[in-house]
C-alpha cells in the first residue's frame, strides 16, 4: 500500500478555502502521495473542488462534542489507510486526538489547545497573527523555516456541473450573472445592509437590463435576501433568491459562472476568490489584510474608520458605521469596470 497524507480540515468554509495552498505545497513535495481530507459535511464540497485531493472523508462527529469512543473507532478506520503524516488544521484538542489514535507517526499542527505529544511537529502562532493563507501554508515547512510567499487558493469546477447548476436554478445562458452574498456566518456586524445591496442591484440593472443577479447563502440568510429583493423594486424581477435553496457544491458552480461577485467577508467570498472570479469584498469589523481576496480582478473595500476592525460579531457601539456608511455608489464605482471590460 502506498503511503498517504491526511489533512484534517478547518470547520469553516472560508478557512478551508484559505488552507488549500497548503495542499499545493504538499503535492509539490510528494507528487506521488495521495492526499485525503477529513472534513465536516458542511465543508466537504470545498475540498471536492480541489484538484490535489484524492479522497474527501466526511467527519461523523457532532459539533463541539468530544465523543472519545467514536473518535477511537474512526481512528482505526484511518489506521487501515496507511498514512505517513497528518496535518491537523483545527486548533482543538479533539481533532489532534484522531491521528494520534490512528497511529500516524508524523502529526503536524499548531500548538492550539496545549496539544503537546498529540502534535509532534509543532508550529507556533505569531503575534500579531499572520494572514490566513500563509498561516496554513507554513505547515508544509519546518517549524523554524523562514516564511515564504504562499500560493493563492485555487479551486475548479467542471463545465458540466456549472451547466447543471444553472439549469436547475434558473440562471439563463447568455445573460451576465452577478452573484451577491449578503450573509455572513460570523455575525450581523459583517453584513452590508440589505438596502445597499438593493441599491447596487438597481445600478447594475440600470446599466445592463439583461443581467441576472443571484443571491446566495445558507437557509439562515434567506430572510436577509428576501429583504434585499423587497427593497429592490422593479429590479427584483431580474433577481433570484437562492439562499437556502442550493447545496454548497451548487453554489460553488454558480459562482464559477458569475461575471462578478459582491460579498461580505464570508465563505462564499473566498470561494469566489479561489475560482478567480472578479470580486468586490466588503469588510467592516474584520481586517481585509488578514483574509483578502486573491482573484486577478479583486477589490477589498473597507472604510477603515477609527473603531474598525473591532472583530466583534455585533457592533459594540450600536451604529454599525463601518458598513452603514459604505454606500452603494462607492461599491458600484468599483464594480462597474469589472462588468464593462
Amino acid at each position: 500500500m502506498s503511503e498517504r497524507t491526511l489533512v484534517i480540515s478547518p470547520n469553516w468554509i472560508g478557512d478551508a478555502v484559505m488552507a488549500q495552498p497548503l495542499l499545493q505545497r504538499l503535492k509539490e513535495r510528494h507528487p506521488e502521495r495521495p492526499i485525503d481530507v477529513l472534513a465536516p459535511p458542511s465543508v466537504a464540497p470545498v475540498w471536492r473542488a480541489a484538484s490535489e485531493v484524492d479522497t474527501v472523508l466526511e467527519t461523523p462527529f457532532k459539533h463541539k462534542a468530544l465523543q472519545l469512543r467514536e473518535r477511537w473507532k474512526y481512528a482505526q478506520v484511518l489506521r487501515a489507510r496507511g498514512y505517513a503524516d497528518a496535518y491537523v488544521l483545527p486548533n482543538t484538542l479533539k481533532y489532534a486526538l484522531i491521528p494520534w489514535l490512528a497511529g500516524i507517526r508524523r502529526r503536524v499542527g499548531y500548538k492550539g489547545e496545549m496539544r503537546y505529544g498529540l502534535v509532534n511537529v509543532m508550529h507556533h502562532d505569531d503575534t500579531p497573527p499572520r494572514p490566513m493563507v500563509p498561516f496554513y501554508a507554513a505547515l508544509a515547512l519546518a517549524p523554524d523555516a523562514p516564511l515564504q510567499p504562499a500560493p493563492r487558493p485555487r479551486l475548479q469546477v467542471a463545465h458540466e456541473r456549472i451547466e447543471a447548476a444553472c439549469a436547475r436554478h434558473g440562471v439563463e445562458a447568455g445573460r451576465t450573472l452577478v452573484v451577491f452574498a449578503p450573509g455572513a456566518e460570523f455575525g450581523s456586524a459583517k453584513r452590508w445592509p440589505p438596502r445597499h445591496f438593493a441599491a447596487l442591484a438597481q445600478a447594475i440593472l440600470a446599466q445592463d437590463g439583461g443581467a441576472q443577479i443571484a443571491l446566495l447563502g445558507s437557509p439562515k440568510d434567506r430572510e436577509t435576501c428576501d429583504e434585499v429583493l423587497a427593497l429592490a423594486g422593479a429590479a427584483a424581477a431580474s433577481m433570484l433568491n437562492l439562499a437556502g435553496r442550493t447545496q454548497l457544491d451548487e453554489a460553488v458552480a454558480l459562482i464559477a459562472r458569475a461575471g462578478a461577485v459582491v460579498a461580505n467577508d464570508s465563505g462564499l467570498l473566498h470561494i469566489a476568490s479561489s475560482l478567480n472570479r472578479p470580486v468586490i469584498a466588503l469588510y467592516g469589523p474584520t481586517d481585509p489584510d488578514h483574509a483578502p481576496p486573491f482573484s486577478d480582478m479583486a477589490r477589498a473595500l473597507s472604510l477603515r474608520i477609527e473603531c474598525s476592525p473591532c472583530r466583534q460579531r455585533e457592533c459594540p457601539l450600536g451604529h454599525h458605521n463601518c458598513m452603514e456608511q459604505m454606500e452603494a455608489p462607492l461599491v458600484w464605482r468599483e464594480l462597474r469596470p469589472m462588468l464593462v471590460r
